[in-house]
């Protein structure tokens, strides 16, 4: 399989791990899901998902959803595609969504490369989000970090022209390498004035994740880039 004439590593960027799950969380991927997942056999139609033609975001790997949610709540113009491999944080915020009456969230449950590579149609996307990707630190695990040059290239593929790939991380080598591989992919411009990250952004939600950083004196960078 290839993305602009580069082949597409196999390595997953990710362990499938299930986890503890709540009584609510069960409850919700049995009632919510059916309505609000999505099939990764099926090529993608947003308006026909959503009913309408509205801006669209993606986030790869929302964890329990935090992030996602502020935002689908915050912005009812807009219309949000979360993948997530953990079931119980997928059930953990449809539950949340479901609760605060939001109608423009769908869901996959699959490996988000694979759904970006077979089901999202070029220029589809007016953002694509990846915040707190596992940075995978020790060395010989780093190719399995999911910002590598060929993936870069699939989300130049799948972000209409002005679309928006925002990132954030709070592991300082993995945002290097980051601004290194984004940097020079073809198709995309930092939006930072000095080529490097940009400030957090007003509308993300200060995740689990990042309180966690935080506590652990860990930096977070942001970053924000734009399809010419």
């Amino acid at each position: 399989m290839t993305v602009a004439g580069t082949a597409m590593r196999p390595i997953r960027s990710f362990v499938r791990r299930e986890g503890r799950m709540t009584v609510g969380q069960q409850q919700a991927l049995e009632t919510l899901l059916p309505a609000c997942g999505l099939d990764p056999r099926t090529p993608l139609d947003p308006q026909a998902v959503f009913g309408r033609t509205a801006p669209l975001t993606f986030e790869i790997g929302f964890g329990v959803g935090d992030y996602l949610l502020a935002r689908l709540l915050a912005e009812p113009e807009r219309d949000f595609i979360g993948a997530e491999v953990h079931r119980p944080g997928v059930g953990h915020l449809l539950s949340r969504a479901h609760a605060g009456g939001a109608t423009n969230l769908r869901v996959y449950t699959d490996d988000a490369v694979d759904v970006l590579r077979h089901c999202v149609a070029a220029g589809a996307l007016d953002e694509l989000v990846i915040q707190f990707p596992d940075p995978w630190h020790k060395k010989r695990h780093n190719k399995r970090r999911l910002v590598q040059a060929p993936f870069a290239a699939l989300a130049v593929q799948r972000l209409a022209p002005g679309g928006r790939l925002l990132l954030a991380t709070d592991w300082a080598e993995y945002a290097e390498q980051m601004v290194q591989v984004l940097n020079a992919t073809a198709g995309l411009r930092n939006l930072s004035d000095d080529g490097t990250y940009v400030p957090r952004p007003a509308n993300r939600a200060l995740t689990r994740f990042e309180k966690r950083g935080e506590r652990l004196g860990h930096a977070v960078f942001d970053l924000a880039y734009v399809r010419d």
